[in-house]
């Protein structure tokens, strides 16, 4: 999957500034920018949310055909298909895009991810409606995290950190006024935000829910139901999800085999992960290799 500098280069076309460490980047967008992103949409590595300032964008959403316009908050997790579709010619946005291992690598940001994330996670689609006074709010810590962005201050990435922090609070406080309502409890919501956090990290060489399960202090049926209960995918539906972003982007941006692939990603022959492949895409590794 592209990491956030490797999004730069595909997205803007320059090189990023050799002084920022490429963990958390907030920058305005306009239509033309956001359609540009339809490049590593599904293959990149991080958490995104995205203020609509102006006008309105529709996108596929992991299926769903959905729109978002002025003051609306929409919000992306790694792996998730999305295709922009349109947008009015003045749509404008902010968008904060960090890292995802930046985002569940330390108790405290891992905690407030926990509380800001799962109620996104619960709506049919991830977008939150603000109030003219909440979408200002929003904003004003968006341009604020901008303007340290583009300072010369020598802590500055250090200083992001502690705005995505404090954003991620915000989002809280917004989401208990009322936006949303919490619909499960705090031990569901940390086996949930756990086994999110242990996928990234092990889906390589653990396709099993076992696995999963037996790190969470959990019987696999249990994991299974609270997976399936808070975001309406099973733990399999999210391995596979992972498998088949990890395939593309090494078959689309590395010259390695596909036995070296298969045996990278640790299934048991080429010929397995051809049949996984070619199930899931529609298209066997060497024919999506060379469509590219």
């Amino acid at each position: 999957m592209y990491n956030l500098k490797e999004w730069w280069r595909l997205t803007i076309g320059t090189e990023p500034d050799e002084n920022w460490d490429g963990k958390v980047l907030c920058a305005e967008s306009d239509a033309q920018l956001t359609r540009m992103t339809n490049i590593t949409q599904g293959f990149l590595a991080c958490y995104t949310f995205t203020l609509v300032t102006q006008g309105w964008l529709t996108m596929n959403y992991n299926g769903n055909i959905i729109k978002i316009k002025k003051d609306d908050l929409y919000f992306y997790s790694p792996g998730l298909s999305v295709t922009i579709l349109d947008s009015s010619p003045d749509y404008r946005s902010i968008c904060l895009l960090v890292d995802e291992f930046t985002t569940l690598e330390s108790p405290a940001m891992r905690d407030m991810v926990s509380i800001a994330f799962l109620p996104i996670v619960q709506l049919s689609t991830p977008v939150l409606t603000l109030s003219p006074e909440n979408a200002a709010m929003v904003e004003g810590r968006l341009r604020e995290m901008i303007n340290y962005q583009n300072s010369t201050n020598v802590y500055k990435d250090k200083l992001l950190r502690m705005l995505y922090a404090v954003f991620l609070v915000d989002l809280q406080n917004v989401q208990e006024s009322g936006i949303v309502n919490r619909r499960f409890s705090p031990r569901v919501e940390e086996i949930f935000i756990g086994f999110n956090r242990l996928l990234q990290q092990h889906f390589v060489e653990h396709h099993d829910v076992g696995f999963y399960a037996n790190e969470l202090c959990v019987t696999n049926d249990y994991l299974s139901r609270i997976v399936k209960n808070v975001s309406g995918r099973t733990v399999i539906d999210y391995i596979n999800q992972m498998l088949l972003i990890e395939a593309s982007y090494l078959l689309r941006s590395t010259s390695l085999s596909i036995s070296q692939i298969s045996e990278r990603l640790h299934f048991a022959e080429p010929a397995s992960f051809t049949h996984f492949f070619s199930r899931h895409k529609g298209l066997s590794p060497r024919e999506f290799r060379d469509a590219q």
